[in-house]
């Protein structure tokens, strides 16, 4: 008997209808012989809906009392499934994070899970239930409840695949796979059947919105393969794992743009030792992500730094700033907020040249301008105006072929 642990995620499970269908879907594999954790989302556009809430009754929610109102969703999703499935004759169990023994870190809001305590459910399985989970959330060690940062609920279930040793791990989505680009954009993008960790993640933290950057970086930690595949259809998805050695023959793998981000320019701080670690430091103090970083050479004693950071992070990051520029000596920040990160990734860029050069060319045929640079082994990014960002995918992907099989 294998173990499998499956992800449904918010489109698959938006309404009742959805909710039995993934329930058949559930029983058809228990019927097969495997034992079976589920971990569910909250039903598509229920989180956003409890955010608006949220801020219709106070501008800037306590983090505490929004992971309590953010774990309904899942938690509503998870009961209804294991209902679905008692009515279909399957014995169900729900569980919450925290039921999950899911034991997470003080932050809320964007909780890492520190330790899984999986004795309860294997139990549960032992019995010949299935599990279904409540992605998206756990509890710390004060007996409150966190949440993991939205889209975690894959990282629920590729920690729980980790810590219950699952045969396979399937992420369940409203796509039947990983694209070389968004289809939606990109019309003639193809499905990749095969990718690494490190594309995966590098996609995944470019904007693709697959799978969340963090359960990626989990999954390559602890070694669990992943297929990625669409819950409205039986197709074969898209397997993540381990790079092999033929992955370096395919240059660049896929094109992906975020459109969720804002450049910060802090400029006229004092060009001397200490001034950016404490700018950078205000921001991880905040527990706001960097992504990409630029600081011109100094002149006159001052210098400039330019930085992205997830839209929804940039009051805060400006707030964060202000005390420290003060305390630092001086300095200015300013947003800008209509942009997008454009990434091509690729394990084989690491042994072959000019990817840089051919990236840079395609934009500047079509015209579009470039404000930010950043390059790792297998990436490129770069800032452009948002504007533009659909068109700049569009033109990379021709330039590289990537709708060729």
């Amino acid at each position: 008997m294998s173990r499998i642990v499956q992800k449904y995620g918010g489109t698959s499970v938006g309404d009742t209808d959805r909710i039995r269908r993934v329930a058949e879907r559930i029983k058809e594999t228990r019927a097969l012989g495997h034992e079976l954790v589920v971990v569910v989302s909250a039903r598509a556009g229920v989180t956003n809906e409890l955010i608006a809430r949220a801020r219709s009754v106070s501008a800037n929610p306590n983090g505490r009392e929004l992971d309590q109102l953010l774990a309904i969703g899942e938690q509503e999703t998870c009961a209804l499934t294991a209902m679905a499935l008692q009515g279909l004759g399957v014995d169900a169990i729900s569980y919450t994070g925290p039921q999950a023994g899911i034991f997470t870190d003080q932050f809320h809001t964007k909780a890492r899970i520190r330790s899984i305590n999986v004795k309860p459910i294997e139990k549960d399985l032992k019995a010949g239930r299935v599990i279904i989970i409540a992605g998206f959330q756990g509890i710390n060690e004060e007996g409150e409840v966190t949440t993991l940062g939205r889209g975690a609920s894959d990282l629920t279930a590729i920690a729980m695949a980790a810590a219950l040793n699952a045969t396979s791990c399937q992420i369940f989505t409203d796509v039947d796979g990983v694209y070389t680009a968004d289809p939606r954009v990109v019309k003639d993008a193809r499905k990749l059947l095969e990718l690494s960790y490190d594309e995966m993640l590098e996609l995944a933290s470019a904007g693709s919105k697959v799978m969340q950057s963090r359960s990626v970086e989990l999954a390559k930690k602890y070694g669990v393969v992943f297929e990625v595949r669409s819950s409205f259809n039986q197709n074969p998805g898209t397997i993540v794992k381990e790079e092999v050695a033929y992955m370096e023959k395919v240059v660049v793998r896929g094109v992906a743009v975020d459109k969720d981000q804002s450049k910060i320019v802090v400029s006229g701080i004092p060009d001397r030792p200490g001034s950016a670690a404490r700018v950078f430091r205000s921001l991880a103090d905040a527990n706001i992500i960097v992504d990409m970083i630029v600081q011109n050479a100094g002149r006159q004693g001052v210098a400039n730094l330019a930085f992205t950071v997830p839209q929804g992070d940039t009051e805060r990051a400006v707030q964060a700033l202000e005390p420290v520029l003060a305390a630092n000596g001086g300095g200015q920040v300013a947003v800008q907020g209509r942009i997008a990160k454009l990434s091509v990734v690729g394990v084989g860029m690491k042994t072959h040249s000019g990817v840089a050069a051919s990236v840079f060319q395609a934009l500047a045929d079509a015209g579009i301008n470039i404000e930010l640079i950043s390059t790792s082994e297998i990436k490129i990014s770069v800032v452009i105006e948002l504007d533009r960002a659909d068109e700049g995918a569009r033109v990379i992907h021709a330039a590289f072929g990537l709708d060729k099989a």
